[in-house]
């Protein structure tokens, strides 16, 4: 079965072709970060205007990559939730009248399920039940994946996003967006233990994680030094940074999978991506003896293959949507199953 997946939830217009849910014939993303650089952030109306000009040549590239033609396509997923408002509608409404003008299935897809599902086309012997981190951007999730369609968030951040951290640690340290990669890179060179910050918890819930207060210290840390006219160790600080992010996202997780007896693993997300969070998985996993799964740095960022491959499962459960089917700028992934069948 041939699934076009089209993702435009952020800032990368995106479209891929995948068979049966794991064979990937093409991935074609479409990048707005140098435009945003100029922000210091992504800003709404330009993503939009963006996905706008975008989608059209993005979807036919992929089509070619793929050397399919649209007549060969059996089903249309789009990402529908959550994400920037004006990115979903681009992305929802081409889609929309793309299956309307061939007939075809239209497969509404959670973002944060595709991101899931990007394990799918790494790692084909992975099957659920299992639990997955999900940290990007705007996401910090633990998930129990019950199946490929059925999920119950175990824990989440109770403020920013690891990502959100990340980033604005980064401008902290005069680092352009996105942030993330700069932390990593700097981080390389510094100490881990040059700073001492804090580990947020948040009383009451032993898997739900907090950010802000982190950002917070790191803040007032540069604004105090720059006070008494001194100056960063920024190599130290970015691995500081990291360091306590990825051990905090770990140590969460380990005590989820712990406590629930899950011996698999999975992750996935932007912040995957960053070198401190997989090395600290890893290592935990390896000692504790469970099986950890992560997604190839090309499919932990925002594309249309985790897209297609989300599709296809929901197209087996029996997900459609109609012309009735709108861009839901913040949506629970457990909230997802009946409202689609």
């Amino acid at each position: 079965m041939y699934i076009l997946g089209i993702e435009s939830s952020c800032d990368e217009t995106a479209a891929s072709v995948a068979v049966d849910g794991r064979d990937i014939r093409s991935n074609v993303v479409s990048s707005q970060i140098e435009e945003h650089k100029l922000y210091g952030g992504v800003v709404p109306e330009i993503a939009s205007r963006r996905h706008c000009e975008n989608v059209l040549g993005v979807v036919r590239q992929a089509l070619r990559d793929a050397e399919v033609t649209l007549e060969q396509i059996d089903a249309i997923a789009v990402t529908y939730a959550p994400g920037l408002i004006g990115a979903l509608l681009v992305g929802v409404s081409f889609a929309k009248g793309l299956a309307m003008a061939t007939g075809k299935p239209l497969v509404p897809v959670h973002h944060i399920s595709g991101h899931i599902a990007a394990n799918y086309i790494a790692h084909p012997s992975l099957e659920p039940p299992y639990l997955c981190l999900v940290a990007s951007g705007g996401h910090s999730h633990i998930i129990e994946v019950r199946s490929h369609t059925e999920f119950r968030v175990i824990g989440r951040t109770r403020d920013d996003a690891a990502g959100e951290c990340f980033d604005k640690c980064a401008r902290v340290l005069g680092f352009p967006y996105p942030g993330g990669v700069h932390i990593d890179r700097a981080a390389r060179e510094g100490n881990p233990e040059g700073y001492a910050l804090p580990r947020p918890t948040v009383a009451g819930s032993a898997y739900d994680m907090s950010f802000s207060g982190l950002k917070t210290a790191v803040i007032n840390l540069a604004h105090n030094a720059r006070q008494k006219g001194e100056s960063l160790r920024s190599a130290d600080l970015a691995a500081s940074v990291q360091h306590r992010i990825a051990g905090m996202l770990t140590e969460k997780t380990m005590a989820a999978a712990r406590d629930l007896g899950y011996r698999a693993i999975a992750a996935a997300g932007g912040v995957c991506a960053n070198t401190g969070v997989r090395q600290a998985l890893t290592e935990a996993c390896d000692k504790a003896g469970y099986t950890l799964y992560m997604p190839p740095l090309s499919l932990c960022g925002d594309n249309g293959a985790m897209i297609a491959c989300q599709g296809y499962f929901n197209y087996l459960a029996g997900m459609r949507g109609g012309p009735e089917l709108n861009a839901i700028a913040t949506l629970s992934i457990e909230d997802i199953g009946e409202r689609l069948k």
